[in-house]
């Protein structure tokens, strides 16, 4: 049982992937529509992507919140979470009930006033490398294999066996549970390693009304039956980027996109103003990352001719890296970057699902968001390139020797999870 509650939690993978301003809350009668757009035009090898006005924030104030904060607001009520729960490291530093956690759950209260566990960014957005935790490395070591739908409901049992359906426990947990519930079949995975939260946010939406983010009980829009799996981006590639995701679907205001993580216990419109005013401060925080340093020793008399073997062949796509640095912001056609098409041609890209968001409340107000479908990827940023193994949008290349070489490219290849050596393989 201890097995399959610390399972379930793990289920939350919503892009947490994701400046001037004042904190105004837009109301529901903001008549700002963003009508959904074509996709980008096929001609063009490559286009370079504008950017968008973005706030700004309080980086101590975005991380205290997102490792303490309730934008997750349901959740297993605190003392059954600990009689299950192994003992935590308390890597993050925290103080009262989070010290008890790992770093991908924060303890927060629930409306009713019940203490609960719920999921928090880092749990897609940290990994272990090297014995040391990484704030924002996205973690490549997750496992969405596996249907959870049995495991939740054994949950849901159990939790009603301790407290009663009518207590105030189960209150503080419903919401958690519904979300779960609803997303638990959608996102499962061939392998391990990859991410689902693109299909997550998508199925995620379906249940929502648009205009007050209610929970509509039975989802409204039609669902792909694929997953299409992602390879989860470093954090501190963000603040570099005019749009967000691979596929540089995600325009507008950033905090706006990335607070949609609390649609999955979300209980209305007022509670997204809540958040949405707390997550400027998230991006600040996010904004604020530095790429870890490379630990071990670098062949100095190869840097020069490195450097210039960039700058001659990579730079125009990946920009240029030391004291005067840049980055073009293109997005590259399929045609042209011939990898595989279906993350930009999946989730963010359907119709269906720009034009829910673009008109819902998240596309609505001073900070609007929006959804672009594209036909292609952007060519991302190489800060901390050394740590992100594997490589690619799909995380289908395990070194960077590989992405150099790609005659050399195995067709099949095993991840080792080992998180001291991350892109160790084997035919």
């Amino acid at each position: 049982m201890r097995k399959k509650l610390l399972t379930t939690l793990g289920l939350l993978t919503f892009v947490c992937l994701f400046q001037a301003c004042k904190k105004d809350t837009p109301n529901d009668d903001d008549t700002v529509i963003v009508t959904p757009p074509d996709p980008e035009p096929e001609p063009q090898k490559w286009k370079h992507i504008p950017p968008s006005p973005q706030r700004n924030g309080d980086p101590e104030a975005g991380y205290e919140y997102m490792v303490y904060g309730d934008y997750l607001d349901s959740g297993i009520p605190y003392d059954a979470y600990i009689s299950f729960a192994p003992s935590s490291s308390n890597r993050l530093g925290r103080t009262g009930d989070n010290a008890t956690l790992d770093f991908t759950h924060n303890a927060v209260t629930a409306p009713n006033g019940v203490r609960v566990v719920t999921t928090n960014c880092l749990n897609c957005h940290s990994q272990i490398l090297n014995g040391e935790l990484i704030v924002g490395l996205g973690n490549a070591t997750s496992d969405y294999t596996t249907d959870q739908s049995a495991n939740l409901a054994l949950v849901d049992f159990t939790l009603k066996g301790m407290f009663g359906e009518d207590s105030p426990e189960w209150e503080a947990y419903s919401r958690y549970s519904r979300g779960l519930n609803a997303v638990a079949g959608e996102i499962v995975t061939e392998v391990r390693g990859v991410n689902p939260a693109d299909k997550l946010s998508v199925t995620l939406s379906s249940y929502l009304n648009k205009h007050d983010l209610t929970w509509l009980g039975q989802g409204q829009l039609p669902i792909p039956e694929e997953v299409v799996p992602s390879d989860v981006p470093a954090w501190w590639l963000l603040r570099k980027k005019n749009a967000m995701f691979s596929a540089g679907s995600g325009r507008g205001d950033f905090a706006r996109i990335m607070m949609a993580s609390g649609g999955l216990t979300m209980s209305d419109s007022t509670k997204a103003r809540e958040i949405d005013n707390n997550f400027d401060d998230v991006l600040a925080f996010i904004n604020s990352i530095e790429a870890p340093e490379y630990p071990e020793p670098v062949l100095q008399d190869q840097v020069a001719i490195g450097e210039q073997l960039f700058n001659n062949n990579c730079a125009t796509c990946h920009g240029t890296y030391g004291d005067e640095e840049t980055y073009p912001n293109l997005l590259i056609a399929l045609e042209e970057v011939g990898t595989d098409p279906a993350l930009s041609q999946s989730n963010f890209s359907y119709i269906y699902f720009a034009d829910w968001y673009n008109t819902s409340w998240f596309g609505k107000g001073e900070y609007a968001a929006r959804f672009t479908p594209t036909n292609g990827y952007v060519a991302q940023p190489l800060d901390g390139v050394w740590a992100t193994a594997p490589y690619f949008h799909n995380g289908s290349v395990p070194t960077l020797y590989d992405v150099l070489n790609s005659t050399q490219r195995p067709e099949k290849w095993k991840r080792s999870f080992n998180t001291s050596d991350t892109v160790s393989y084997t035919h």
